[in-house]
């Protein structure tokens, strides 16, 4: 039997609301048999009516059934405020292969996990919002607990993931766009970013921008997706390969055996910065793998809020 978090299944699907309920549904009965069952992953749909109060919210139906007042909450009533960033950009489309019916890369497992995570905020009565860009923003919805926003949301991440819609040469602006996005959020929020953190030649701008988050008083979580086995470990067999870049179209003729050690040497320099800076910045940076599944992805978030409050 196929784990419910196996991306082949979902597309069998055409409703990404559904998808995400069938994926935290499966992760929270999941979490009841782990040693993380402390967790809340409930929300409260009712509180105890405080003596004086307004009887205009009061649940009569649920006085009926238990003898005890509650009052029902609303929208309004929030705890957190979290804006999902997804980088849209054409290196996210790896792997790649044309003429696939579906996708099964790094822009789908972002779209999947954005999905559920949005389901599991509103499940917690959080509010959300979704940011798509890639050179520049594309999508941007404030965070908000309506079931409205949730089906925008939904409906806009679903485009992503059409094979028809996968476009390349599509660049990325990741450092202007992420200080876009902390001059625009103008509540203190929680801000969970899906991106494989390629933006070329710009890293110390890169991480001027994660830092002007934490300045604006933004809680951050930086999930690096990626496919591990191939961009980290770079596990091609030992013969020549056309390599695409799917941002620029350049290409690249060798051996991966040729230039293993020296790019596996690079990449883990690189991401070894990345975790000390986000560390400084007092960043949460997960790996968000593709071969995986998204428990670990929804436990790091869960971790991140246990923490807030």
């Amino acid at each position: 039997m196929k784990n419910i978090f196996d991306i082949e299944q979902f597309h069998q699907f055409d409703n990404l609301g559904l998808i995400a309920r069938e994926v935290v549904e499966g992760f929270i009965t999941g979490l009841h048999r782990s040693p993380f069952h402390g967790f809340s992953v409930e929300f409260a749909e009712h509180r105890l009516y405080n003596q004086g109060e307004s009887t205009k919210h009061i649940d009569w139906k649920l006085y009926a059934r238990t003898d005890k007042l509650f009052i029902k909450q609303y929208e309004e009533e929030t705890n957190l405020r979290c804006q999902i960033v997804i980088d849209t950009s054409s290196s996210m489309l790896f792997p790649y292969n044309k003429g696939d019916k579906h996708l099964r890369n790094k822009l789908a497992f972002s779209v999947y996990t954005a999905a559920a995570l949005i389901y599991l905020l509103r499940k917690q009565r959080d509010a959300v919002g979704l940011t798509l860009f890639s050179d520049q923003i594309e999508f941007h919805a404030e965070p908000r607990l309506s079931s409205v926003n949730a089906e925008l949301m939904y409906g806009k991440m679903a485009e992503l993931i059409k094979p028809e819609n996968a476009r390349l040469r599509k660049n990325t602006n990741t450092t202007d766009v992420l200080h876009q996005i902390a001059e625009n959020i103008h509540k203190r929020s929680l801000v969970i970013i899906f991106s494989d953190m390629i933006d070329s030649n710009k890293t110390d701008e890169l991480f001027s921008a994660l830092q002007h988050l934490r300045y604006n008083k933004h809680e951050v979580i930086l999930y690096n997706v990626n496919d591990h086995s191939r961009e980290l470990e770079f596990s091609f067999s030992n013969r020549p390969y056309k390599f695409v870049d799917l941002e620029t179209g350049q290409t690249l003729k060798l051996n991966p055996f040729e230039v293993k050690k020296e790019y596996i040497s690079s990449v883990r320099s690189y991401f070894e910065n990345l975790k000390v800076k986000c560390g400084q910045y007092q960043i949460d940076l997960a790996e968000a793998d593709i071969n995986k599944d998204f428990k670990e992805v929804l436990l790091a978030y869960l971790v991140k809020r246990k923490r807030l409050f």
